[in-house]
């Protein structure tokens, strides 16, 4: 555990007793802060920064990710368990896999804000787990997809999930202007002018509220989450003419199809000229976009610094899903099982967090909640949630019993024309699929039951399916665990589900 938090055990003690008396968040106020040096609580604050379809590749892009990453903690196999706004994001508010949720979709029966809202999982999430912890908490941006700013959900007003001191948010304003928002109740309109761009109103919001938030002496959780760079892929006007030298990047896995690869990818034809001239202008504008994620987190550490918290503040850098563009004769897109849309970044950095350290430990998302839960001194539900903890892993020290497999859900492709991931082209969507990942492999189930595996450690590109050489002994191992994994619900049962036998081919 941090050094930090194993202080702040003792200052929270009154806070969790509280709790344990049916006390709110209203009360926390009466509540003396914990004794320190400086008089002020030891918990760290948490800045959680969730980018839109940003993939791995756009890192280098990025230098205040990279500075990040010189600062604190880099997880290389973390994965997402479904490579689709809205399932990714209900995974993170209440750390569960979609199995669990019940939110496979971004819109309709199985899916979309409407749906996680009727089912009351907006009552339990890490923003009640902090609140009710004393945190002071703030959500700006892209909630879930079907959430529109004028909703009241029968409230009367402008609705406001439970858990959100603060609250600015958006609908479908991936055009990062002409876009409204829901500001604490209130729906602000904005237009098309330079200063309208929404990655920027959301980052000056953030500093507005970090600097009030740090003069309360009451530690804060803060959620900032970008449109970018979610196609359109709209950049910033002082961005336009940036990179302008830029390409989608030719990897080993561009226009290639993998050895018997399944039958919804092997008819893919090689790119027309025009679609690689396509990804090329869509790269770049995903480039240029991303601009304005680097000055968001630049303004918000030095807002931290001037607030005088800066050494007192968790900074979490991350995205709902990674993207791929012209891999496995893929057009723009997301939704498959590779690691160019499930394998995204999480950074850490903060008080206790080991400077410069990668992590190769198996990570989901499904474990933020208990994160957030456990820097704030207090739990998440654990029959409630799926993941662990990551705190051990920040300070340098995997426990034993740590999961070596992670689970992928995905489900009917998103047909519907107003869906934001609609993509016109269906052969390029795959079908429902199981997928399981280690740091060694991937192994997917099809819902037309053809299967893939790939060994990652002679074959990182994943450019060639050996299926057809794992032995049935092993298949019915990989299958089995498939079957335990999505079917597994709470902390305890989804932890053994997730360690496996054997981890190799």
């Amino acid at each position: 555990m941090i050094p930090r938090l194993r202080r702040a055990l003792a200052g929270v003690l009154a806070v969790t007793l509280l709790a344990a008396a049916g006390c709110t968040a209203d009360d926390w106020p009466a509540v003396p802060a914990p004794s320190t040096a400086t008089g002020g609580d030891p918990r760290p604050n948490i800045v959680f920064v969730l980018t839109d379809d940003l993939s791995t590749n756009l890192v280098p892009y990025l230098p205040s990710v990279l500075a990040l990453q010189k600062e604190g903690t880099t997880f290389t196999d973390y994965t997402v368990t479904d490579s689709l706004c809205c399932p990714s994001r209900a995974s993170i508010l209440r750390g569960q896999y979609p199995h669990h949720t019940g939110i496979f979709k971004n819109h309709g029966a199985d899916g979309g804000f409407q749906l996680f809202h009727s089912r009351g999982e907006e009552k339990s999430t890490f923003a009640t787990d902090l609140q009710a912890a004393g945190y002071r908490t703030a959500f700006l941006g892209k909630y879930l997809n079907e959430y529109l700013p004028r909703n009241t959900q029968g409230t009367g007003r402008p609705y406001v999930p439970p858990g959100w001191d603060e609250w600015y948010v958006g609908g479908n304003a991936y055009q990062n202007y002409d876009y409204a928002l829901n500001e604490n109740g209130v729906v602000t309109t904005y237009g098309h002018r330079p200063q309208d761009y929404l990655t920027d109103v959301l980052s000056a919001k953030a500093s507005a509220f970090i600097t009030t938030a740090a003069a309360s002496g009451r530690p804060f959780m803060m959620e900032v989450a970008t449109y970018t760079p979610h196609s359109p892929y709209t950049p910033a006007a002082a961005d336009t003419a940036k990179f302008l030298d830029v390409k989608a990047p030719r990897t080993a896995a561009y226009d290639t199809i993998p050895d018997h690869a399944p039958h919804w990818l092997s008819r893919h034809a090689p790119l027309t000229t025009k679609q690689r001239q396509t990804l090329d202008l869509e790269f770049r504008r995903r480039v240029q976009a991303v601009q304005s994620v680097d000055r968001m987190i630049t303004s918000l550490r030095a807002t931290l610094d001037r607030a005088g918290v800066a050494g007192d503040t968790i900074v979490v850098f991350n995205s709902d899903n990674g993207y791929h563009m012209g891999e496995y004769r893929l057009t723009s897109g997301k939704q498959t099982a590779f690691d160019t849309d499930v394998n995204v970044p999480l950074v850490v950095a903060g008080p206790g967090v080991r400077a410069g350290q990668t992590v190769p430990a198996v990570v989901e998302n499904i474990d933020l909640r208990p994160t957030f839960a456990e820097l704030a001194g207090t739990t998440a539900p654990a029959p409630e949630v799926d993941g662990r903890s990551l705190v051990p892993l920040l300070s340098g020290a995997t426990p034993p019993d740590w999961r070596d497999t992670a689970l992928i859900e995905h489900r009917d492709p998103a047909t519907d024309p107003h869906d934001p991931d609609y993509e016109r082209d269906s052969a390029n969507i795959p079908p429902a699929y199981n997928a399981l990942r280690t740091r060694t492999f991937t192994y997917v189930e099809y819902v037309d039951r053809s299967k893939e595996f790939y060994d990652r450690t002679t074959d990182p590109a994943m450019l060639d399916n050996v299926i057809a050489q794992l032995t049935p002994q092993r298949l019915a191992q990989l299958h089995q665990q498939v079957l335990t994994l999505t079917a597994c619900e709470g902390q305890s049962a989804c932890a053994t589900a997730g360690r496996s036998q054997r981890s190799g081919s």
